[in-house]
C-alpha cells in the first residue's frame, strides 16, 4: 500500500487538482493525530482558499471533520432538534436569544459555538467571561441541560469536531478564514 504523503496532497490542491476522500481523509486524521504539521496544515489551507473545492470535496470534508471525534445524537428528544448559525459580530446578541426563544416553542437546542474569527470574539469567548458559566460540561451534564431547559450553548471540547477546532485556529492565523468551503466544512461539522 503506497503511503499518501502530505506534501503531495497539497501539491495536487496547489494545482488545482480535486482531492479525493482518501486524500481528504488522510488530511483530516492529519489534524487530529499531529502527523501534518502546522505549516503543513496551514500549506492546503491556502491551497483551498486560492483553488477552491467543488461539492464532493466540500461535502467529504465536512463528514471527515464531523466523524474526527464524537458525533452528537438526539434520537429520542422529544420534539424537534434545532440549531441556527451567524456569521458572528462584535455583539453576538442573536444566539443568546433565540435559543431560548426556540425552546419555549418546543424546540431543542444544544448549540455548539465557535471561538473568535479575526477581530471579534466568538461566543464563547463571551460567555467564558460570565463567571461560573461552563462552556465545556461533560456530556452527560450537557444532554440533562438540553432537555431539562430546552437548550445549552457550550464549546468545542476536545472530542467533539477536534480536526475543526484544529484547523479554525490555524485558518484564523493564516487568513484563510474567508474560503467558503472551509467554512461550510467548519460550521457543519459542528452542527451536523
Amino acid at each position: 500500500v503506497l503511503k499518501m504523503l502530505a506534501q503531495e496532497i497539497i501539491r495536487a490542491k496547489r494545482e488545482g487538482g480535486a482531492l479525493d476522500e482518501a486524500q481528504i481523509q488522510h488530511f483530516v486524521r492529519g489534524l487530529v493525530d499531529g502527523s501534518w504539521s502546522e505549516g503543513q496544515v496551514a500549506a492546503l489551507g491556502m491551497a483551498v482558499f486560492l483553488r477552491g473545492m467543488n461539492r464532493a470535496e466540500a461535502v467529504a470534508l465536512t463528514r471527515a471533520m464531523m466523524h474526527s471525534g464524537r458525533v452528537l445524537s438526539w434520537p429520542d428528544m422529544p420534539g424537534p432538534v434545532l440549531d441556527k448559525h451567524s456569521s458572528g459580530g462584535v455583539g453576538d446578541k442573536l444566539s443568546l436569544m433565540l435559543a431560548p426563544m426556540v425552546a419555549a416553542c418546543g424546540g431543542y437546542v444544544p448549540m455548539i459555538a465557535g471561538r473568535g474569527l479575526g477581530h471579534t470574539g466568538g461566543t464563547v469567548d463571551k460567555l467564558e467571561a460570565i463567571p461560573g458559566y461552563n462552556t465545556t460540561p461533560a456530556p452527560a451534564d450537557f444532554d440533562r441541560l438540553v432537555r431539562r431547559l430546552g437548550c445549552a450553548i457550550i464549546g468545542q471540547t476536545g472530542d467533539l469536531a477536534p480536526a475543526d477546532k484544529r484547523f479554525y485556529a490555524t485558518r484564523d492565523v493564516t487568513a484563510t478564514v474567508e474560503s467558503v468551503p472551509l467554512i461550510t466544512a467548519s460550521i457543519l461539522s459542528k452542527k451536523l
